[in-house]
């Protein structure tokens, strides 16, 4: 370091406990780097106008007297908020897929100025309550939501307000917005393929709540993929992904037992796969044996069933970042179109395990 930044620095060491009793400013850096505000100011941004060494101490002196920027005067000069609304769904029955979006939109944050905030929708209230919220206050630059529908209503508000939103998921709406999809037709397709290839020809599939677009796109893939491969599909009726665990036990259970019982099961996500799985047992199926089971997975869960069953992963952690990365480049302006992101589903095998030991108790 040169001989003034040397001095600057000493400075710094000397000025920082002082500076810790009030709230740091910009003004409070200038002083203990010798620094102009506006200099300052560019440093924090990583100003690429302005040498490394002057960002590095710039943003080492911010680092060590905690300073943080003051919203209510950045709201004045900018008319931001320096806020991203996440609304999240309370009914979901996936308890880790509200911490692994959280986790995922935070790591992508906590580099920015922008701060998070978490706004549910409650058990029974309409889903529009937290995003009208949001617009009529102006209380976020940009929101995220999820559970996503063919025409949702919050996807539209948002349109017609043009306001910058990401949703986790598609709609059907005429005009384009930004999304973050895992591709749950192409899941189902695969897992359609895989059992087939293991000699079973009539499927069962457990769908998400038919108002959600997802839902959808993996009745599209189940029917496609299944007369493709020349096998009968057949989509549970009475239970979703939401249904309660005990009931949607007893309904695979009725399923199992019936005259034209599956020998292969596609089950939308991990939850419930516990429960169905236990209902195919209740009615004196094996694993393996009689009946084969793909489910989608978005957490670890599936790692610790006995017997195991494959699988196909969507990383929530991975999605939250996703559509926090394409609401800050919406917020500055990027084009729909570069705005629009699907994931292809990522296969996890474990059927070969559990075939090695049957292979060995016989």
């Amino acid at each position: 370091m040169s001989g003034p930044n040397k001095r600057r620095r000493k400075r710094t060491a000397t000025s920082a406990d002082s500076a810790a009793s009030a709230r740091p400013t910009l003004k409070t850096i200038s002083k203990m780097t010798g620094l102009g505000v506006t200099t300052v100011s560019r440093a924090l941004k990583n100003g690429p106008e302005l040498s490394a060494e002057t960002r590095a101490l710039v943003q080492s002196v911010a680092s060590d007297i905690g300073y943080r920027p003051n919203r209510a005067g950045v709201r004045l000069r900018t008319g931001r908020t320096m806020v991203i609304g996440l609304v999240l769904d309370q009914s979901v029955t996936i308890a880790e897929f509200e911490r692994r979006i959280i986790l995922g939109v935070s790591s992508v944050l906590k580099n920015t100025d922008y701060h998070l905030v978490v706004t549910p929708v409650l058990d029974g209230a309409h889903v529009m309550e937290p995003v009208r919220y949001m617009v009529d206050n102006a209380a976020a630059d940009g929101l995220i939501f999820t559970h996503t529908r063919p025409r949702d209503e919050r996807a539209q508000f948002l349109l017609d307000r043009q306001f910058p939103f990401v949703s986790h998921g598609r709609t059907e709406l005429a005009e384009e917005h930004p999304f973050y999809d895992f591709d749950n037709g192409r899941f189902v397709e695969e897992a359609v393929n895989r059992l087939a290839a293991r000699g079973r020809r009539r499927l069962a599939m457990v769908i998400p709540p038919d108002i959600l677009t997802c839902a959808r796109h993996m009745l599209d893939g189940f029917r496609k993929a299944g007369a493709r491969v020349e096998v009968e599909t057949i989509a549970m009726t009475g239970v979703d992904l939401d249904s309660d665990p005990d009931v949607f036990r007893s309904a695979a259970r009725a399923m199992a037992s019936g005259p034209n019982a599956p020998d292969g099961v596609i089950c939308g996500n991990e939850t419930r796969c516990v429960p169905l799985l236990a209902g195919l047992r209740d009615a004196g199926m094996v694993l393996g044996r009689d009946v084969d089971v793909i489910a989608k997975e978005t957490s670890d869960l599936l790692d610790h069933l006995d017997p195991p069953v494959d699988s196909f992963k969507e990383d929530l952690i991975f999605a939250g970042g996703e559509v926090a990365r394409l609401l800050l480049r919406r917020i500055e302006g990027a084009p729909v179109r570069e705005l629009q992101s699907i994931v292809a589903p990522q296969f996890h095998p474990r059927m070969a395990r559990r075939d090695s030991s049957l292979s060995a108790a016989s």
